[in-house]
């Protein structure tokens, strides 16, 4: 009957199952997402889409709050960014909650439709009769229930109605005819539950009500349920004091369907009575579903009358104290009981094939008392933690049972080692069973027939008598024995026909010939032990490891396990080898994960796969947990031995004298190395000693569970020490020290990692590449966020891992993370209001003290402290920071697109042409640039910025280049080569487009560009950071804008050696050396800003420019010679210079500026120039000849000695006085 209703060919019965596997499948989908909840739904405040998101407030007044969001633009580019950041995950959170909905739907139809005979002979009550009918059919509610209370405990409800008005907002779905969003948010909408407040009134019958279910059907599942034994538990239980634990499933799905009949705990006594008498005269705490849900009868039943009424005598003070008393006894006994077994040698095979009820029994009542210990003791909830009826029991129950949580702990690693044990041993013992059978029967068989040629009188053996008659009956046995058969062995007559043998064998000892000679006697018990081990041999079945995986069953604390996660680490910490009974454990653990998929494999559904691997994972990432205190030992012994090696070890020199060998040897000090390097070892070999081990479809491998474990507590100590040692003060300049220390705090990490890696067997360098520089990428990544529209949230990273995961921090400033606190303490050091860059020098100095504040070694020192990856992540993130301020830029021209348009227009008609002499006065620009001053003096800062970071940008592609040169030649020299080749392919191409050339699929180009970037052979000016469109007025306005922003940069006055070469400060020891005084605008990042934003466009536009300007530069030459002025506007020679920086910085032939404006023209602006400092320049060149001239005289002639300065300054002054004298005399 059983398998007729899940045959294939039954309809209902594949209809009910295919619902109850779907059920299972949908409660892991609920748990998987309840990790994916954006952070933006839970926070509450600093959350900078809260004005967009909203619970089911915003059904009441939609268009209210959607016409708020239209009328702001940044409101609705905020919309924008999170519908296209998260309709993804939305959808996927919606078709969740939609499946529960679904499921109910079907479930209902289900059942309407067998109380209407749609299926064939089939209607509830046959079934309900049915044993896997009665099974899936209460199944099936049962889940229905689970769903809802999972979805409030994992989605809390204003998080829920957040999630569901989101995905409507977004997915349009309600435009949509088949659409159910509406039934949906009503079975979904906010119960008030939250788990860190007071069960709402009502709570949660009323939320199971939202979609009703047939109440005669409830109660016909409901009597089954409290009368059946469902699953057939007590056969596997028979004792009477253990049946509250066979039954504890079933009394799970009672407590949950008992809420759609919420009339019976309030009202039916006699009912509630005859239920806690059955299930739960001895417990009161419940684990549901794999212990997802912890339920605590005494609080959750309060609010019911006839439940509470019916549950006090489970919860009088009496029964508390005696049932804590009696587990308190059975887990002492058990403790002992088990640890015999475990003694060395004691449990065989033999003794399991005699004593294996004895051995069932055991693991029986240990289970039994395991699963009340670990429930009952468990941590109470903030809530229960208020109650103080609840409060009261807990603590009796921790009094009376002498609570150690050790103890326990103990008798879990134990009795999962012994179940471990009898296990294998039976499992052995199957695959042996036929051999072991044959092997006994001929061993039976062959005695007879030696006992049979004894009574023969031919087997010469001493008194032995001839004895026909025993002769033949030992033939006759051994004839009887020989036909036994292996195939028949599990039938009832093969048993019968061996006990027979045995019987009459044993009659046979009686006899005077066999019972006075011991060989023989001997021989007959034997023949007698042989028979009996074979009807033992045929008693060894499958079955009985079934029972004992039912037994064992561990699914109740899949979540209360953690609790002991403390007491497992500190036993391992101890003494590692434990280790090996913490792997029975966790197989222990593996085995409950077969509960949510037997009817997903029964159903063959699709989803078994996902559901498996969901579960799987969770437990192993538990058991990564626990063990991950082996690699945290390991690091903090590390660290001692640092600090040894590094603080008292002194290095011994090369020659050394014989006296002071015991001084240098410091054997304390190395012995104490030794000391914590043999038990770091220990640990490697404790954890080594696990293998490897099948949790559910993932197996863990020891060796691979180490080198993870050491991977993420690398991980955990370098995020710590980037996180520490990056934060910078806004007003100080510490940057320097800064990334010092974290160099010194780096460089412990990285040679106690070159220490370690020999004694655990790692490859240390692969390691610390691999994982530093997947830190960095990660940091950089969640950085770029804030400059990309698509936003790569943490799970959805390429670089974070579950199993190897790497902290976040919370964020201490705008940025999110170090990476983006480091590049903006270097703009702000480097910000061109404050500092001044000289290219040739590759420095910035501060503007006021002309002190240098940064320069090449900043790049070196972060190349030291965050490694390659840092300076190429640093790099990548300048990048995204260029591109969003070059789009900003683009944006504001288009934005005031109808001006420029119209001003472009009237302006290029009378500037035409660009490339010859034109009338045009320089007040003619003046309308223009007052016109949009205030777009002017906005846009200067962001091209300041782009420029600042294209610098920045350059210098760090120079060190890396740098360091690829020293650190990797041939790979360098390899990129080079092939990013020639590949680029002389490329323009081949476009020279003629029959040569090939690589198609949108193919991924060369792209997967190359990192490969250069990381050993800096990239051309930061020469990059397209944006996307955009043809725009004819960008030239225009470009070029208006660098007339009207030039005039206002700084000008610097230096005083520096007329040498070329000398520094460009002022030494104290230069006394001698002449200098000059220069005067140079602060102009590197305005040229470098402007030729990036061209380089966005087509190179015309850029031509455009140059001819712009130098229009500019020739009205003002022409307006000179008018008006016959010796010098050039000071401003016209800035733009000069601007451009023949903007020619030099854009790598341009310096034949497109002589095209605009000519050679002639640009000396004669650059002999303007001279002329105002030639003055100076002059006196220091006579100066410098003269003196020049004197040595060369005083070392070729024989120049008379002159006088002493004083002698010379008395006669100067004689001479003016008697000059004085003689003037007067004459007037």
């Amino acid at each position: 009957m059983s398998g007729d209703f899940l045959a294939e060919n039954n309809v209902c019965g594949q209809t009910l199952l295919r619902l109850v596997a779907r059920g299972n499948a949908i409660i892991a989908e609920l748990f998987r997402l309840s990790d994916y909840i954006p952070q933006s739904f839970r926070q509450v405040q600093n959350n900078k889409y809260s004005d967009i998101i909203f619970d089911f407030n915003y059904l009441t007044n939609q268009v209210y709050y959607d016409t708020l969001i239209q009328n702001k633009p940044e409101l609705q580019s905020l919309d924008d960014e999170f519908k296209f950041n998260h309709l993804e995950i939305l959808t996927r959170f919606y078709l969740a909650f939609e499946s529960i909905h679904k499921y109910i739907t079907d479930l209902t139809r289900f059942i309407e439709d067998l109380e209407e005979g749609i299926y064939i002979q089939q209607n509830i009550d046959s079934v309900l009769f049915n044993q896997d009918g009665k099974q899936l059919i209460i199944e099936s509610v049962y889940l229905y229930g689970l769903m809802l209370l999972i979805v409030d405990l994992k989605f809390e409800g204003t998080i829920r109605e957040k999630l569901l008005i989101a995905y409507v907002r977004y997915s349009n779905q309600k435009s949509y005819m088949e659409s159910n969003i509406d039934d949906v948010c009503k079975l979904l909408r906010s119960t008030g539950y939250s788990f860190t407040k007071p069960k709402p009134q009502n709570y949660p019958e009323n939320y199971f009500s939202r979609f009703k279910i047939n109440p005669n059907f409830l109660n016909q599942i409901i009597g089954r349920l409290r009368t059946d034994d469902l699953y057939n538990q007590m056969s596997i239980f028979p004792q009477p004091e253990h049946r509250s634990h066979a039954l504890g499933n079933q009394a799970a799905m009672l407590y949950i369907l008992l809420y759609f009949r919420a009339d019976i705990l309030h009202n039916e006594q006699a009912v509630m009575r005859e239920i806690v008498d059955k299930f739960f005269p001895d417990n009161w705490v419940l684990s549901i579903y794999m212990g997802s849900i912890q339920v605590n009868l005494a609080e959750v039943w309060e609010p019911y009358k006839a439940a509470r009424s019916a549950l006090a005598n489970t919860l009088n003070v009496t029964n508390i104290k005696q049932q804590s008393i009696y587990h308190l006894n059975k887990l002492s006994e058990s403790l002992k009981e088990v640890n015999e077994h475990l003694n060395e040698g004691f449990l065989t095979q033999e003794y399991l094939l005699t004593s294996l009820n004895k051995v069932l029994n055991l693991l029986r009542k240990s289970n039994v008392t395991l699963k009340w210990s670990i429930l009952h003791t468990s941590n109470l909830s903030p809530i229960s933690e208020n109650n103080k009826k609840i409060k009261l029991i807990r603590d009796q129950v921790l009094k009376d049972f002498q609570y150690e949580p050790m103890k326990i702990l103990n008798l879990l690693l134990n009795l999962s080692q012994l179940e471990f044990n009898v296990r294998n041993h039976y499992r052995k013992m199957i695959e042996q069973k036929q051999i072991q059978w044959e092997n006994l029967k001929k061993e039976a068989r062959e005695r007879t027939d030696e006992l049979s040629e004894v009574f023969s009188g031919e087997k010469p053996l001493t008194r032995i008598v001839k004895n026909e008659n025993l002769q033949k009956w030992f033939k006759m046995i051994s004839s009887k024995i020989d036909a036994l058969n292996y195939e028949s062995s599990g039938t009832t007559s093969t048993g019968r026909d061996i006990t027979q043998l045995v019987n009459a064998i044993q009659e046979v000892l009686h006899f005077h010939e066999i019972d006075k000679n011991l060989q023989v006697k001997q021989f007959v018990q034997d023949t007698a032990g042989f028979l009996l081990q074979m009807i033992n041999t045929c008693n060894i079945k499958d079955d009985a490891l079934i029972q004992i995986q039912t037994i064992s069953d561990l699914s109740y604390a899949l979540q209360l396990i953690d609790n002991f996660t403390n007491e497992m680490q500190n036993l391992i910490k101890n003494k590692p080898s434990l280790v090996i009974k913490l792997r029975a454990t966790f197989l222990k653990l593996g085995y409950a994960l077969d509960l949510p998929l037997v009817r997903i494999t029964q159903a063959n559904s699709s989803d078994f796969q996902s559901v498996t691997q969901y579960y799987s994972l969770e437990l192993v990432s538990y058991v990564r947990k626990v063990l991950q205190i082996i690699p945290i030992s390991m690091f903090n012994l590390l660290a001692k031995i640092v600090a040894i090696q590094t603080n008292k070890l002194r290095e011994v020199p090369t020659l050394l004298d014989k006296e002071k060998l015991k001084e240098f040897a410091q054997l304390d000090q190395r012995y104490e190395i030794s000391k914590l390097t043999y038990s770091i070892s220990l640990y490697t070999q404790g954890i080594l000693q696990m293998k490897s081990a099948n949790l559910g479809c993932v197996t863990i491998d020891s060796k691979q569970l180490l080198e993870d474990g050491i991977r993420k507590e690398l991980v955990k100590q370098i995020t710590l020490a980037l996180h520490n040692q990056l934060q910078f003060n806004p007003k100080g300049n510490e940057l320097m020290v800064r990334l010092e220390k974290l160099n010194e705090q780096i460089d412990g990490f990285r040679r106690s990692f070159e220490y370690i890696q020999d004694y655990v067997n790692i490859y240390g360098l692969r390691i610390w590449q691999e994982e530093f520089s997947r830190i960095i990428f990660f940091h950089v990544e969640q950085e770029c966020n804030n400059f990309t529209k698509k936003k790569i949230f943490e799970f959805e990273s390429i670089y974070q891992s579950k199993n190897i995961p790497i902290p976040i921090y919370p964020p201490v400033d705008q940025s999110v993370n170090f990476i983006g606190r480091l590049a903006r303490e270097i703009l702000r050091m480097t910000d061109p209001k404050m500092t001044y860059y000289l290219p040739k020098k590759s420095a910035w100095y501060d503007l006021k003290t002309k002190e240098e504040i940064i320069n090449l070694r900043l790049f070196k020192k972060i190349e030291q402290s965050l490694n390659s990856f840092g300076l190429h992540g640093l790099d990548r993130l300048f990048s995204f920071m260029i591109a969003k301020d070059l789009q900003i830029i683009v944006f504001n021209l288009k934005k005031n697109s109808k001006a420029i348009e119209e001003t472009f227009k009237q302006s290029l008609a009378q500037m035409q042409p660009l490339d010859s002499n034109s009338n045009l006065s320089l007040k003619f620009y003046t309308p223009i640039l007052n016109k949009f001053q205030k777009l002017f003096t906005f846009l200067l800062e962001l091209f300041l910025r782009v420029g600042q970071m294209q610098l920045l940008r350059t210098k760090i592609c120079y060190q890396l280049n740098s360091e690829a040169k020293f650190d990797s030649k041939q790979l360098l020299h390899a990129l080079k080569t092939f990013n020639k080749a590949l680029m002389s392919e490329v323009n081949a191409h476009f020279e003629d487009p029959t040569n090939a050339y690589p198609d949108e699929e193919n991924p060369l180009l792209y997967e190359l560009n990192p490969y250069l970037e990381c050993v800096g052979l990239c051309e930061p000016l020469k990059k397209v950071y944006i996307k955009t469109n043809n725009c004819e007025y960008v030239s225009f306005m470009t070029s208006m804008f660098i007339l009207s922003q030039l005039p206002k940069l700084p000008v610097i006055k230096l005083t520096v050696p007329i040498f070329k070469g000398s520094s460009t400060e002022v030494n104290a020891n230069m006394t001698n050396v002449p200098m000059i005084n220069l005067s140079i605008t602060n102009s590197a990042c305005l040229v470098t800003g402007v030729a990036t934003l061209l380089k966005q466009f087509n190179p015309d536009y850029r031509n455009q420019v140059i001819a712009m300007l130098s229009q500019y530069v020739r009205s003002a030459i022409a307006l000179s010679s008018n008006q016959r002025l010796t010098d050039l506007p000071v401003d016209n020679i800035k733009v000069l210079t601007f451009l023949e920086d903007f020619i030099d910085f854009s790598n341009l032939d310096r034949k497109v500026l002589e095209v605009y404006l000519p050679r002639y023209v640009i000396d004669q602006v650059h002999s303007s120039l001279n002329n105002q400092k030639m003055g100076l320049l002059k006196g220091l060149v006579i100066f410098g000849a003269g003196v020049y001239a004197g040595i060369y005289a005083c070392q070729n002639y024989e120049v008379p000695r002159v006088d002493d300065p004083q002698n010379i300054i008395k006669k100067v002054q004689d001479y003016l006085k008697q000059y004085e004298k003689g003037d007067k005399g004459n007037k």
